[in-house]
């Protein structure tokens, strides 16, 4: 059923909890138990804390960090892409890292005239690698060290797995820089000549490369403790201020510039000025402004309350035959203008007076909120275009801090042992719950339910299996296989099991199946059972070869443009590759006796 696809794994997972009982093998109570299981309950509570790091942008800012120091060197920017990946990975779901990056690779593909299919596969075997770098990365790793802890095992710490995880993390980035020369068959030109406008574009269409400034108000300005309805700075000076950005302790935010905006000391103006360069600094020296780099403002390096949008002026529209300044558009729609198109012209100077016709197109800043507004009910104008290369801030991104720190009690609490990883997690939880970095109804919906359902089906299948003696026949077949030729022959055996089984049932799954054949097959041989526990854990994670092997693959199909052989050319190798070092760390780091 599973490799059919056909019911849904999860509900294939409430099918075996239905059916054991009725067999008599198990009670109710035994099928029902691995609900309470100490490794279902912890991967709920990360789903939670990686959803706080998401709705905090925590998670978002490392993608923007990478969009700012990566640079044009494609090699240095896989590298990169990979290490930002495998390292947030590793304390949260690589499913949600990969949907939180899919959009950030494609801005800077785009901007980097990189065809995309160069860049995604990178990313879900950064994702698919980040399992292997802690014992909370992936669920395969948790079911695992469930296993031995229900074996009477003292199960693996946080960082039992770093050791293997960094070296196949080092190899993966030397091998996709290489083997992203094999997926060359969609031309950059092509991959950036579809899809929506970017800011880039809309900034070089309206003339705003050099007429967007940074000023910041320093000690003795005017302007500090004014509104900007009494300043009326467009009027008065021709700054069109299109945001306020206010710093904060550990970050800054960006506030609207509507009427009521009361500037402060510190502030900085994100505004528009058409006149001359001297005209502003002789501006800016009158009004105690210090100009600032844009650097801080670049489309990728952050998302941000301020949307942009470019516009039309339908011939109904009340907007012609006046003026911006006559249409008042801060007062009446919340919004700037800071560019006007009219066909093939641009006017720059004079933008504020000119009189509004049929067909001008308008680029808009202001709110999201107020971009959406603007296009309910009787619309003064149509919306043309939103840069796909902009994205709405974070609903708790001031909370980014205390995300922070409760991930890093979660993670102090586990490395050090103090408490069991569960109740670790949940306090994780607990802490994100009260400094607001999400609420108790988001933290729900963050639960991945499927994943819960079909991991407390899965175990109760180990547990029939053991009762009536299937894994210890398993166990028994496979030494009777492979046992005389050793140890490492042993391995690689349960590696090449676990692998080729993920080709047609999750990796989860597939852990839940091979990890008590393995620790039984160790207790036969009287072997220890944490290198036959951690190659399956690893061969688990190794889940390169398909795109069904794990919802990572999938995501990236579409945006890749890949097809089922891509993976199969590139994952084949690497996953023996993975392999071939998974055998050598292994028993050299948990020796077999």
């Amino acid at each position: 059923m599973f490799a059919l696809g056909r019911p849904r794994m999860d509900a294939v997972a409430l099918s075996v909890l239905v059916a054991l009982p009725l067999t008599g093998i198990l009670t109710v109570q035994e099928a029902l138990a691995s609900f309470s299981d100490a490794s279902v309950v912890l991967i709920a509570a990360l789903f939670v804390i990686g959803e706080g790091l998401v709705r905090t942008g925590v998670a978002s800012s490392m993608g923007d960090w990478l969009a700012s120091r990566a640079g044009s060197g494609r090699s240095r920017l896989i590298a990169m892409l990979m290490l930002v990946v495998a390292t947030l990975g590793s304390v949260m779901s690589s499913t949600g890292v990969v949907a939180i990056f899919i959009p950030i690779v494609m801005r800077i593909a785009l901007r980097l005239r990189i065809p995309p299919r160069q860049m995604m596969m990178p990313l879900s075997f950064a994702a698919l690698i980040s399992g292997m770098m802690t014992l909370v990365g992936t669920p395969p790793n948790l079911v695992v060290n469930s296993e031995l802890l229900r074996n009477g095992h003292a199960g693996f710490g946080f960082f039992s797995f770093t050791p293997f995880g960094l070296p196949i993390l080092l190899l993966g980035i030397g091998y996709m820089i290489v083997a992203r020369r094999w997926l060359k068959n969609v031309e950059p030109e092509e991959a950036v000549s579809h899809g929506r406008l970017t800011l880039a574009q809309l900034v070089g269409d309206y003339g705003l490369a050099r007429c967007v400034y940074r000023l910041r108000i320093g000690p003795g300005s005017p302007l500090a403790g004014q509104s900007l309805e009494v300043l009326r700075l467009h009027a008065t000076h021709g700054l069109n201020v299109m945001a306020v950005e206010r710093p904060q302790r550990f970050t800054s935010t960006y506030l609207s510039a509507g009427g009521e905006t009361v500037l402060r000391l510190g502030d900085a103006l994100i505004a528009h000025f058409a006149g001359p360069e001297e005209r502003l600094q002789a501006l800016a020296s009158r009004l105690a402004l210090q100009p600032l780099p844009l650097g801080d403002l670049d489309p990728v390096s952050r998302p941000r309350p301020i949307g942009i949008a470019e516009v039309i002026i339908p011939p109904d529209s009340p907007l012609c035959g006046r003026s911006v300044l006559e249409a008042d558009f801060r007062s009446t729609y919340g919004l700037t203008v800071v560019g006007l198109r009219r066909g093939l012209i641009t006017p720059v100077e004079g933008l504020l007076e000119e009189k509004l016709q049929a067909g001008d197109t308008l680029l808009l800043v202001g709110p999201w909120k107020e971009l959406r507004r603007s296009q309910r009910g009787k619309r003064s104008f149509l919306l043309l275009n939103q840069p796909e290369d902009l994205e709405e801030l974070p609903p708790a991104s001031d909370r980014a801090p205390q995300a922070l720190l409760s991930l890093g009690v979660v993670v102090v609490l586990m490395v050090t042992g103090a408490l069991p990883h569960v109740q670790a997690a949940l306090i994780g939880c607990l802490m994100m719950v009260g400094f607001r970095c999400i609420d108790l109804d988001n933290a729900y919906r963050a639960i991945h339910w499927q994943t819960i359902v079909l991991i407390a089906g899965m175990l109760p299948f180990s547990l029939a299996l053991q009762k009536t003696g299937g894994i210890a026949m398993a166990a028994d077949g496979l030494i009777r296989l492979v046992g005389g030729a050793g140890s490492y022959a042993l391995l690689a055996s349960l590696f090449a099991a676990t692998a080729l089984t993920s080709l047609f049932i999750s990796n989860t799954a597939t852990a839940v199946l091979m990890a008590p054949v393995a620790i039984a097959a160790a207790r036969e041989l009287g072997f220890s059972p944490y290198p036959f526990a951690m190659i399956v854990a690893l061969a688990a994670s190794a889940a390169f070869m398909t795109p069904v092997s794990s919802p990572v693959n999938m995501l990236v199909m579409g945006p890749g443009r890949y097809s089922f052989g891509d993976f199969l050319r590139i994952g084949v190798p690497f996953t023996v590759l993975v392999m071939l070092v998974s055998l050598a760390l292994v028993p050299l780091l948990l020796p077999v006796r």
